[in-house]
């Protein structure tokens, strides 16, 4: 390495995953064209990376705040395109990083140029997931289990369920950090081929058992959810007291794949899924977008979610280049059920370019993997550069939504036991 060129990261290399940080070199020579690489290993042990080529300036700095990279993973001004344009050698591959309790590391170095070998300076980006003071608890209940996070202090906090297709700690560790309590809940605790029903009552309980927290101050419950987790927050919303507001990504509007259950009877059937109608590419990954049945045909009405029934708000985010579900449709139908029914309760986004697999800020982009929920390697769709955008805006919109519609009083906190 070289003695004299430095590699910074600002305001500090250890930060939390959803901050940014500004990547600058110094100590390069005038106008030297360098390869900037990022390498993480995700907790499956596959080895994620990206590079991109940048011109110093005059006195021999880079600033990816200011400078364009040339070519590589990214091209043009993209502050944190190391990141979110990391991907695995081998195709369809997801960057797996669900446990809370360790930082996503992600080393950060400069090298000559077409010289991977040749290393300049080099630093270590730990991108923390749980913030201090943050309590991190496992729970069981008894038809549910889940991960229970609460922020340092007394509170009042609001309180967000989030339902995960699968067990995930990321996004509900990471909102936690921003002041609220957060259960993380996943949609399967079983292989999906298993599940034969989804009882409503399991979630109701999570819903119960949150509101009883003591430090939980809002009078109601959030939900955050996407994909198959988007079916059971409509649902939470239409059938149970104290969802106040829901966060809808890139779900459903209807009810999918196996019937829902709530208090011992059969409440909505599902729409059926059809492994004949997906298209298969040459890349080996599948678009699904046609398997399930159409939840706008007039036969497939009995599986729509009543949504008109909440007395709860909904904020619709809908992904128009998400390949899994016909989202925007989805999207448009809840709309105007609700406008039907002299509803103004929902607000809705929309992002053009982005895919399916909507995460925190700056986790790397995934076009392809295998889906756990229909057993093949599935085409999420999207384009990095507006997935990653998309992911920035709504991430922040999220929580404007939860703190305008979570409202806390501090004489609604329960006393301590």
């Amino acid at each position: 390495m070289s003695s004299q060129v430095r590699l910074r990261l600002l305001p500090s290399a250890r930060c939390l995953f959803d901050q940014p940080v500004q990547v600058k070199v110094e100590g390069l020579r005038s106008r030297q064209v360098v390869t900037m690489r990022a390498r993480s290993t995700d907790e499956k042990g596959v080895v994620f990376s990206s590079s991109a080529t940048y011109r110093a300036d005059g006195s021999g700095k880079i600033d990816l705040l200011r400078d364009p990279s040339l070519s590589g993973s990214y091209v043009g001004v993209e502050p944190m395109g190391l990141l979110w344009s990391m991907k695995a050698d081998a195709l369809h591959k997801y960057f797996f990083k669900d446990n809370a309790l360790q930082p996503h590391v992600v080393k950060f170095s400069v090298h000559e140029e077409g010289r991977e070998d040749r290393m300049l300076a080099e630093v270590t980006n730990e991108r923390l997931l749980i913030g201090n003071g943050v309590s991190r608890v496992p729970v069981k209940g008894r038809n549910f289990q889940g991960v229970l996070f609460t922020p340092p202090g007394d509170g009042p906090f609001p309180a967000v369920l989030d339902l995960s297709t699968f067990a995930s700690e990321k996004r509900a560790s990471l909102l936690s950090n921003k002041g609220f309590v957060v259960l993380a809940v996943p949609v399967y605790s079983d292989h999906p081929d298993n599940v034969k029903q989804t009882n409503l009552d399991h979630f109701k309980e999570a819903v119960d058992f949150l509101q009883q927290q003591p430090k939980v101050g809002s009078k109601g419950v959030g939900i955050v959810s996407q994909s198959k987790g988007g079916e059971i927050a409509l649902s939470l919303a239409a059938f149970v007291p104290g969802v106040e507001a829901t966060v809808w990504i890139n779900g459903c509007s209807a009810v999918s794949l196996v019937p829902l259950y709530y208090e011992n009877q059969q409440i909505i059937p599902p729409l059926l899924f059809d492994t004949n109608k997906m298209i298969h590419t040459e890349s080996g990954a599948s678009i699904i977008k046609y398997g399930l049945g159409n939840p706008l045909a007039e036969k497939n009405k009995g599986s729509l979610v009543p949504i008109e029934q909440a007395k709860g708000r909904f904020l619709f985010v809908a992904a128009e280049d998400d390949l899994s579900l016909d989202i925007k449709a989805c999207m448009d139908q809840m709309v105007e059920r609700l406008k039907h029914h002299g509803k103004e309760n929902f607000e809705t986004v929309r992002y053009p370019g982005a895919g399916h697999l909507m995460e925190p800020p700056y986790s790397p982009y995934c076009p392809s993997s295998f889906s756990g929920v229909i057993s093949y390697v599935v085409l999420w769709g999207g384009e990095a550069r507006a997935h990653a955008a998309a992911e920035v805006h709504l991430w922040s919109k999220m929580q404007e939504f939860f703190r305008t519609h979570l409202s806390c009083d501090a004489a609604q906190t329960k006393p301590k036991l």
